[in-house]
């Protein structure tokens, strides 16, 4: 496992919140994420989110908000305007996320979602509610990938407690 996601209403307010509680931090955040496709269920929809990203320890911490109120993998556990919250995902680096999807899918977890960045990195998220009580999010280690991990887990070794949010370009 490589990182907890949180779905939140206000990044700035859940950033400040999990530092206070837990130290975490500094959070790096990238807002209105770009995005080249995105499918929930199998349906192309549009996937408006922005993340703060911060380290817990060992693990990267993420906390996610949706802009828009189409379906999503975040909607299908908290609906658009619910002010509902919480643990939505685990995300897992694998070899090949399609195999990962088939794999899942065999054992009766169903894709919810698959979506790639402008970047070119694909991330599924597969409904393993059931089982789980959350969903789980599969991505390649791609070099880009490992080293925004990299970055961010540096980040909070060195850090002197200043600059808790950081926006991303």
């Amino acid at each position: 496992m490589r990182q907890l996601a949180y779905k939140v209403d206000d990044l700035e307010a859940a950033i400040s919140a999990h530092h206070r509680l837990f130290g975490s931090g500094p959070f790096f955040v990238a807002r209105h994420i770009a995005l080249t496709a995105s499918q929930h269920r199998g349906v192309e929809k549009p996937f408006d989110h922005s993340s703060a990203y911060g380290q817990w320890g060992q693990l990267m911490v993420e906390l996610v908000v949706q802009h828009n109120p189409d379906p999503s993998a975040l909607h299908d556990m908290f609906p658009w305007e619910s002010g509902t919250q919480g643990l939505h995902h685990a995300a897992l680096f694998v070899d090949d996320v399609a195999s990962a999807i088939a794999w899942l899918g065999g054992e009766g977890f169903p894709l919810a979602q698959l979506s790639r960045t402008a970047s070119g990195t694909a991330f599924a998220f597969v409904d393993t509610r059931a089982r789980l009580g959350h969903m789980l999010e599969l991505y390649e280690p791609t070099p880009l990938l490992t080293g925004f991990y990299d970055m961010v887990a540096q980040a909070a070794r060195d850090w002197d407690g200043r600059d808790l949010v950081r926006e991303l370009g």
